[in-house]
């Protein structure tokens, strides 16, 4: 499969999956990741980003009556 970094995916299974060889070529590039976690995850919002979207969307009062 094109594309696939099969070193890196082979490197996951064995560290962090704790996984032999022949249980990490026995996975879909797919279970594998859902096995091991995405590399890296988005940080959750944090007050300062909060901010910086009210600054940026402020409510409409009044504008959207119903």
């Amino acid at each position: 499969m094109a594309g696939l970094d099969w070193a890196a995916m082979l490197r996951a299974g064995f560290r962090a999956g704790g996984l032999r060889p022949q249980e990490v070529w026995g996975l879909t590039p797919a279970e594998l990741l859902l096995l091991v976690g995405p590399e890296k995850a988005a940080a959750p919002l944090g007050r300062k980003g909060l901010d910086a979207l009210i600054r940026h969307f402020p409510d409409l009062d009044g504008e959207l009556d119903e």
